[in-house]
């Protein structure tokens, strides 16, 4: 068994499901990925439409525990999700798609997104990480999801015709995040000022929910009037200057540098070399956020290629888990409770920033001893199955001498599959 082969699958994927096959190519199989799309089969299916529907809904009939239609849509497409993640042949195009999720976080902390959470995925995340930055971006920025999220759908400019009565005023949520985590980063020297305006550039990106259709909608009474200064340039009013704004701050070198980071400290390194940084940066700058060529770069980089450089996060780890015995349908636990248990419920980040990406931030000893307990049970479902051969089928020559010895020597079949699940070289990829 080829080492990069299987490492491909462990890096860049989601762990090997069974016995696939492993490609031949590693390379060529990670980027043929970025050039066909692979929607998952979710019922019922992702969409803004259905998930206003529900919260308005709920608004009126303030539901009580338990019978929220938003909740139920959501747990319903969020085990979809998750679903795919378990099934899927392109698993390095859906690491992408979690690591863009998580860079726009939005969260169900904000009981207001639930039922459009999953739509934002299927609607402004999976359709453009092959594609542009620019274009997520926008998408990103008008999505109801993120709208709700941090209340630009309230945000009044203080000059407009909604803003004279006063009731409502600026608020600077979705402009802060947008530079501060989207976009260009404190590195780019922005100021106050900068916030402020992008936040008047934003009034009036607001949200439908009670008429038709719904979802996004462009409202000019509550955008504020005229040209604006921001970050050194003049923006036209409307929603054109909005765009404008988003296209600018898409292509700015800064936002190249702070995403070519986050991409490589993803899938490399906690502490990414500057080297590598500058390599992905590049493939950026030069093709005006050409996200795939982003992709493209991580793959081509030889340190994406060391094993065992990161620690797999609660989510990872499960998936990989699950993959490496792929049981049938009914036969899977309940994922997204575990994520839950494991300290990553879906969607949920506690803050705009999603969740964090380095080693130390999951492998504190109460959350190692959540996944052992975990893993403990999870190898009760081997049956009969050997698991050194799961073993091998799973890290082949990543499998280390005394994790195998280990295994060969264990009580029962479930104790030496345990062994391999919190395994240093399972446990990381």
């Amino acid at each position: 068994m080829d080492t990069r082969s299987i490492h491909a699958l462990i890096r860049f994927g989601l762990g090997r499901r069974g016995t696939e096959q492993l490609p031949a190519d590693p390379g060529t199989w990670l980027l043929s990925q970025l050039r066909a799309a692979d929607p998952p089969r979710i019922d019922p299916f992702p969409s803004t439409a259905s998930g206003l529907a529900a919260l308005r809904d709920d608004r009126a009939n303030k539901p009580m525990p338990g019978q929220s239609k938003a909740r139920a849509l959501f747990v319903a497409q969020a085990a979809g999700e998750l679903g795919h993640a378990l099934t899927t042949a392109a698993p390095f195009q859906e690491r992408l798609v979690w690591f863009w999720t998580n860079h726009f976080t939005v969260s169900l902390r904000r009981g207001e997104c639930t039922g459009v959470a999953c739509a934002f995925i299927e609607e402004a995340i999976r359709p453009h990480v092959a594609g542009r930055f620019s274009d997520m971006l926008l998408a990103v920025m008008r999505h109801p999801a993120m709208l709700l999220y941090l209340d630009n759908g309230r945000s009044v400019g203080p000059n407009s015709l909604a803003g004279e009565n006063g009731k409502r005023g600026l608020n600077e949520n979705l402009a802060r995040e947008c530079l501060e985590l989207h976009t260009v980063s404190p590195a780019a020297g922005y100021t106050q000022d900068d916030v402020t305006a992008l936040a008047r550039i934003l009034t009036g990106w607001s949200i439908e929910i009670q008429g038709e259709p719904q979802g996004f909608v462009f409202r000019p009474r509550a955008h504020e009037p005229g040209e604006h200064r921001f970050m050194g340039h003049t923006v036209p009013p409307g929603e054109e200057g909005g765009i404008a704004a988003l296209q600018f701050l898409a292509n700015h070198p800064a936002t190249h540098r702070f995403l070519a980071t986050k991409l490589v400290r993803h899938f490399v390194a906690d502490e990414p070399a500057s080297a590598d940084i500058r390599r992905v940066e590049a493939a950026l700058r030069d093709t005006k956020g050409d996200l795939a060529a982003a992709a493209g770069a991580l793959v081509g980089l030889e340190s994406a290629w060391q094993p065992g450089t990161k620690l797999r996060t609660p989510r990872e780890f499960v998936i990989a888990a699950i993959r490496s015995l792929d049981p049938p349908e009914d036969r899977r636990p309940n994922t997204l409770g575990l994520l839950g248990a494991l300290g990553e419920p879906f969607m949920a980040a506690p803050a705009p920033n999603g969740w964090p990406d380095k080693a130390a931030d999951w492998a504190a000893p109460e959350a190692m001893i959540r996944r052992i307990d975990w893993a403990n049970g999870f190898a009760g479902r081997l049956g009969a199955r050997d698991p050194v051969e799961i073993a091998d089928l799973t890290l082949g020559p990543l499998l280390r001498p005394a994790t195998l010895d280990a295994m060969r020597r264990a009580g029962s079949r479930r104790d030496a599959f345990t062994l391999m699940l919190t395994s240093a070289e399972f446990q990381r990829r």
